[in-house]
């Protein structure tokens, strides 16, 4: 039985618990500041659809911003979109501060634009730790940078199918060759899918994407059984080619954290490195931390029972079956 079982075990112990409630719904909230006139501002606030409901969280401005054009609101595929025009009185908006109560019971980060008169931009990014943003000046490139390599290594985190994906890759996986390989390979293909979505050449609409990054890890499930009773397939041969084909998939997955935040185009490059960067600071994390768990288990001689062995592969297979029956019935209105 390879080594990879015994660490799979412990993982999903944390995965079951938590995989269904976060799956791959941190679709991220935009809020868009324009100023129209000296003292007047365009808001509009798209608050993602958050497991097929309007998103928990709502905007609140400060208090001396007044409406002088109706809110609107209107709903599309993804998110419901509120619109108003404000007058912020005579006051600088510079340190003017927004909330977002009930972000926090959230894992969906928020991202904020503010675009002046003169084109100068503010950009950042309000996490659900901190559901409020304080508007100021253009940001030094380092703290551009240092923002969007958090919002990368966030982003993955939170995605819990990406990392049962590469989980479940890891119990195909024999030998540590392969597994460079087939985690090179992973790595080519999302970056490649991440930089063409981003940059706006192509792009998967959520709702199916969702589901088909749910129907990939359902595709691993009958595999790694098939591995562990010791037969042999395309996928327990060449884990790389399934890597690098789901990769692509996963890739989309990624750019739906940044795609969508309306970032200014000298900060784009910067931007689309730096959260692959974090994306893959985060996988790394994630593998390095599972090959100390399984230094650990080595080093403890843990001997797990059959049945707990046996166990990891049914339960890639069920999350994934879960995942695909859910976000298909989203897809299709349920």
């Amino acid at each position: 039985m390879i080594w990879w079982y015994r660490l799979l075990m412990i993982f999903l112990f944390f995965l079951c618990g938590g995989a269904p409630a976060f799956g791959h719904e941190s679709q991220p909230g935009t809020l868009e500041i324009t100023q129209l006139a000296p003292q007047k501002y365009e808001v509009t606030w798209k608050a993602p659809i958050y497991y097929g409901e309007p998103h928990p969280a709502s905007l609140v401005l400060p208090d001396n911003w007044q409406n002088i054009v109706q809110p609107t609101k209107r709903r599309t595929v993804d998110a419901i979109v509120f619109k108003r025009v404000v007058d912020v009185g005579p006051e600088s908006i510079e340190g003017a501060k927004l909330r977002f109560p009930g972000l926090e019971s959230t894992i969906t980060d928020v991202y904020v634009r503010l675009t002046r008169l003169d084109t100068t931009m503010m950009t950042a990014v309000v996490r659900p730790t901190t559901p409020f943003v304080e508007l100021r000046g253009e940001r030094t490139w380092f703290a551009t940078v240092k923002e969007y390599i958090g919002l990368g290594f966030h982003h993955i985190l939170m995605g819990i199918d990406h990392l049962l994906f590469v989980l479940g890759l890891f119990l195909i996986v024999k030998g540590r060759m392969m597994l460079i390989k087939t985690i090179t390979s992973f790595t080519v293909a999302h970056s490649i899918t991440l930089a063409i979505a981003t940059l706006g050449y192509a792009s998967i609409p959520l709702p199916p994407l969702n589901a088909a990054v749910a129907l990939s890890i359902l595709f691993l499930g009958p595999e790694i059984v098939r591995s562990w009773r010791g037969e042999t397939s395309l996928t327990i041969r060449y884990p790389w080619i399934v890597a690098f084909v789901f990769g692509l998939l996963h890739g989309f997955g990624f750019a739906s954290g940044l795609s969508t935040t309306g970032m200014p185009k000298a900060e784009l490059p910067w931007a689309l490195l730096c959260f692959n960067i974090g994306v893959e600071f985060g996988q790394l994390t994630f593998v390095f931390l599972a090959l100390a768990l399984v230094w650990s288990f080595r080093t403890l001689e843990i001997r797990w029972p059959r049945w707990v062995t046996a166990m990891p592969g049914y339960t890639v297979g069920s999350l994934g079956a879960f995942w695909t029956i859910q976000r298909t019935i989203i897809l299709l209105g349920g």
